[in-house]
């Protein structure tokens, strides 16, 4: 089976001949060990599909993710303003809605117009054209929830959860249309098959499941919906401690999940495990970052044992990992999934 065919297996529940491994995102780390910045990159599709077909010749994962980290420019495509940093994802420096009004003046036949997505959409087609055809190629983008935070303030939104609640909803499905045309062109023309998103506020860490279930679930269906319809998988990450919300995650109509580091990944595989593909969830910075080679082994092992059994899982860390992440410890990552086989083999 070619590397793509391993992913989309285990996304509709079967067991692969291996298990997939990718990292989640990391365009952060991909950006700074090339050597190059997220400024250079948004107006140089070449040098921003270089960058990725480097890496995945690399280190070969099993999705390679273009764009990773340009979330917040999307937000910008309508009006905003971005503030790059000199390590790290660039910035929306303010936001730009206030009331419901304010949606209405926004105009989404921008997006395609705008510089910074063209850039991503050439890259990823050159990405696509080059290594597409054995692995998963796809861009990532801000699930709704996040989007329409970014596009409010998340201050200002997260008190509008109890304050604005019309505000939240129509937000949400107006950022659910923005990431719609963020993908469209890509799905369009046969470059991208998985749909990545990232919906770090709807965090367990920052929502109570009320929340959760009464503001991201429904614009997260709208998009998965739409998805589908298309004949499209999607990804959807989501940060934080959610054990309390794992039987939810299938009613996202995602394929599959990616849990955070927090989340107990051998009680979501027993409460959710037979529903939806689960990925994830080694620890981003204490393990991949910071340990030995010997212990990001034994612990990719602990997860691969816990997630594993019987398909339906796909090895990744619990988050995008960070720009300074060992080259040796993330082949070492890499190479826990390529050679795993049972936990009984492994000791």
């Amino acid at each position: 089976m070619k590397s793509k065919d391993i992913v989309f297996a285990a996304m509709e529940m079967k067991d692969p001949e291996r298990v997939p491994v990718a990292p989640f995102g990391s365009g952060v780390w991909t950006i700074h060990r090339s050597g190059t910045t997220f400024r250079e990159l948004s107006t140089d599709a070449d040098r921003m599909a270089k960058t990725n077909i480097d890496i995945y010749n690399k280190f070969k994962p099993d999705i390679v993710y273009v764009g990773s980290g340009f979330n917040n420019l999307h937000a910008a495509a309508l009006g905003g303003t971005i503030v790059f940093r000199e390590i790290g994802a660039p910035d929306l420096e303010n936001p730009y809605i206030a009331e419901l009004a304010d949606i209405e003046k926004l105009d989404l036949n921008k997006i395609p117009k705008d510089q910074v997505i063209q850039t991503i959409w050439e890259a990823a087609r050159k990405v696509k054209a080059e290594i597409g055809n054995d692995v998963v190629v796809t861009i990532t983008a801000w699930g709704p929830f996040t989007l329409a935070a970014q596009l409010v303030g998340v201050e200002t939104f997260m008190r509008s959860t109890f304050k604005n609640k019309d505000l939240v909803k129509a937000t949400c499905e107006f950022a659910s249309e923005m990431i719609k045309r963020v993908f469209e062109p890509l799905i369009d023309d046969g470059t991208v098959d998985l749909l990545s998103l990232a919906d770090p506020v709807a965090s367990g860490d920052l929502v109570s499941r009320k929340q959760f279930e009464r503001f991201a679930i429904p614009p997260l269906k709208l998009f998965t919906e739409w998805a589908h319809k298309k004949g499209k998988k999607v990804l959807l990450h989501i940060c934080g401690d959610t054990n309390n919300r794992l039987d939810l995650f299938p009613e996202t109509g995602a394929d599959c999940i990616s849990l955070d580091h927090k989340v107990d990944l051998a009680q979501a595989k027993i409460k959710i495990g037979n529903k939806i593909c689960i990925a994830g969830n080694l620890d981003p910075v204490s393990i991949l970052d910071r340990a030995t080679v010997d212990d990001v082994k034994k612990l990719a092992y602990e997860c691969l044992d816990a997630g594993a059994s019987g398909g339906g899982f796909i090895l990744m860390p619990g988050c995008d990992h960070p720009p300074s992440v060992p080259d040796d410890n993330l082949r070492a990552f890499y190479d826990s999934a390529r050679n795993y086989k049972s936990s009984n083999d492994n000791c």
